[in-house]
């Protein structure tokens, strides 16, 4: 016959953490009471009364000069401000897993998104966080779940935030997750179950798949305590939840030669060993000797290993480290240098006295009673997950192009450099790599080698992935006459290819200017930025015809704004005939002057006094808008000088 104890039965850090909180505040001198009993088991609570601690209620019946301690479940944003307007001295034992829930739905909620916690309705902790929000939804059942989110108007465009009572089950909030993955499109999932409730669940299935009988201790009020039980029965025929040593039943382990023992969270040593000791008397089976109530919770306490993830309390920055309380007796701290990966981040800027921070446990020294801890070394480890993490999922992240080199590009994301080749990097062959330095960019995680420590990433994969959306979302709203704003990415003999945001369309040699051209050289290049219209499409076949040219780049539209008749302009001879000579006013209009328009007197042909290219001042004479034709005449400004002369001339023979 044997009996195996799970490892990691009994207290876990944050009850481990309110239960020392209690003890020593009751060891203060003051009246100590706990709002609502400090952690579900009776016999902490009766252990906690005969030390004169009491439970109450409600916040107002506190008084100014009490001591009170909010348990490990948290309560909600009012009853903690309902405490701190009775004067008391306030405690807040709330696990920091839980505490941690609260933060992200009243962020979530600042957000503009509604938090969905998946949990029991009537949980304390559940209420607690529902109260850290004004408006939620809580569902027990996966099942709940996706009947409440399919009877929803407008769904897919419903910010959600997703998170969980710390000890629900992993593959409860699995299935919930991925529910909630295929029915909302904006949301956000936060896995907020407790790994110690993991691990201990966990352990739980698997020792209970290996006895043949199994023992879960606990209140049997703990929700925790009873969701140990149920996992253990999804794996064992033969359980049993008791309280204590004295609801064992002989008969129950009448046959079985293997049976286990686990205990919730809530549950203190001292119980679990006497229970384990009953047990053994019953089953002849030799066990440990008996101990003290405090040497036992002692036991309870979360000890310090070198390598532990811990979450503790900033409680004071100094001028070489932050110093962190950990719950236990370890005075905990971090060397400046062990604060960020970032030699220019300051300690304060970042944290602040009473944030709660997770950390990397570097040294412990129990004689000293010291714990050196690590932030930075906590934040690559968690950095690496993160990345591995956007591997699998092929998420997007982003970072900063920090250097260019042969092989491609070092993009930062979190303190981690990834290497983006050339063909990656999203620039054509021959391209300026060296233009993306310095700047911010998005891009996908292909592979990670945390053995060879290297993150490789694609710029490319981005860009093709937000082509084929813009793709997707131009075809499925373009129009005639739609507008858009491209780039000129080719040139051929008849147009220019332009990029509208994902899909190419041609302009047509006869559409990029109103003027006849040779070439569309003439009127863009590649890389010219230009706004295009859409002519005609055909979906089917991909095509798209865009016009560049407008009523208002059309010259004769131009003319007929800015000129009028008897206005004098400067203009080029541009074509000489028999009949007069042809001179452009602007670019793309063209005016006659008739040969009896040339000069004052009599000439043979134009060429005698005009050539091509010649700069000349002319006067609009006649403007058919009809047939758009403009008249102009050199002689009319001959004609006009004459008069003038000739007053001078008989001012002159007067004066004589």
């Amino acid at each position: 016959m044997s009996i195996h104890l799970a490892k990691s039965a009994g207290f876990c850090f944050g009850v481990s953490r309110a239960v020392e909180l209690v003890e020593k505040a009751a060891k203060s001198g003051k009246k100590v009471v706990t709002l609502g009993p400090i952690i579900h088991n009776r016999h902490a609570v009766n252990h906690f009364a005969e030390m004169g601690v009491q439970v109450i209620e409600a916040p107002e019946e506190a008084g100014p000069e009490d001591t009170v301690i909010i348990r490990s479940h948290g309560v909600s944003k009012s009853i903690y401000n309902r405490l701190i307007e009775t004067g008391a001295e306030v405690i807040d034992a709330t696990c920091p897993f839980v505490k941690r829930i609260h933060t992200i739905v009243q962020n979530a909620e600042a957000e503009g998104r509604l938090p969905v916690i998946i949990g029991t309705p009537t949980h304390p902790e559940v209420q607690g966080i529902a109260g850290w929000c004004d408006r939620c939804e809580i569902f027990e059942t996966p099942e709940a779940l996706e009947n409440w989110a399919k009877n929803l108007h407008e769904r897919q465009n419903l910010p959600i935030c997703l998170v969980s009572q710390t000890t629900s089950t992993e593959s409860l909030w699995k299935i919930c997750s991925k529910i909630a993955k295929k029915l909302f499109a904006n949301l956000k999932i936060y896995d907020t179950i407790c790994k110690a409730t993991e691990s201990r669940q966990n352990e739980a299935a698997k020792l209970s798949a290996f006895c043949q009988a199994m023992v879960v201790v606990g209140d049997t009020k703990s929700s925790n305590t009873a969701r140990l039980a149920m996992i253990c029965r999804e794996h064992c025929e033969r359980v049993s939840l008791v309280d204590n040593a004295t609801d064992l039943n002989p008969d129950f382990f009448h046959g079985a030669t293997v049976i286990g023992i686990t205990a919730g969270a809530s549950t203190p040593a001292w119980i679990i060993k006497e229970v384990n000791k009953t047990m053994s008397e019953i089953m002849n089976v030799e066990t440990v000797q008996e101990e003290s109530f405090a040497e036992l919770l002692e036991q309870s306490i979360k000890t310090l290993n070198t390598g532990d993830k811990v979450v503790g309390i900033v409680t004071g920055i100094g001028a070489t480290e932050v110093q962190i309380d950990l719950g236990t007796k370890h005075a905990g701290y971090i060397p400046y240098d062990e604060v960020s990966a970032d030699p220019n981040v300051k300690p304060e800027d970042i944290l602040k006295v009473g944030d709660e921070i997770e950390v990397f446990v570097v040294r412990v020294n129990d004689q000293e009673g010291t714990c050196q801890l690590s932030k930075k070394k906590l934040d690559g480890i968690k950095f690496w997950d993160d990345m591995a993490v956007a591997c699998e999922e092929k998420t997007t992240v982003e970072g900063t192009v920090t250097e260019e080199n042969k092989g491609g590009l070092v993009v930062t994301v979190k303190g981690i450099r990834v290497f983006v080749p050339a063909s990656q990097s999203g620039i054509a062959k021959g391209g300026d790599m060296a233009a993306l330095v310095g700047k911010t960019t998005q891009l996908k995680i292909t592979e990670v080698n945390r053995a060879r420590r290297r993150v490789i990433g694609s710029i490319r994969a981005v860009n093709a992935e937000s082509r084929k959306a813009n793709q997707e979302k131009i075809w499925s709203e373009i129009e005639v006459g739609a507008k858009y704003h491209g780039t000129v990415k080719s040139l051929t003999s008849y147009g220019a290819f332009v990029d509208i945001g994902g899909v190419d369309g041609m302009v047509h040699v006869s559409e990029l200017s109103w003027n006849r051209i040779k070439n569309p050289a003439e009127v863009v290049k590649v890389g010219d930025e230009i706004d295009v219209y859409v002519i005609s499409f055909d979906a089917e076949k991909r095509k798209i015809s865009l016009g560049y040219k407008t009523a208002e780049m059309n010259p004769w539209n131009q003319f007929m704004m800015n000129y009028n008749v008897g206005d004098v302009v400067d203009a080029k001879i541009v074509k000489l005939m028999t009949f007069g000579a042809f001179a452009e006013i602007i670019p793309g209009v063209d005016g006659l002057i008739h040969i009896s328009q040339i000069a004052d007197k009599r000439i043979g042909k134009p060429e005698d006094v005009l050539a091509e290219g010649q700069e000349v001042q002319v006067k609009i004479t006649d403007v058919d808008a009809e047939n758009k034709r403009i008249s102009l005449s050199i002689r009319a400004l001959l004609v006009a000088e004459e008069p003038a002369e000739e007053v001078v001339e008989e001012a002159t023979e007067e004066a004589e």
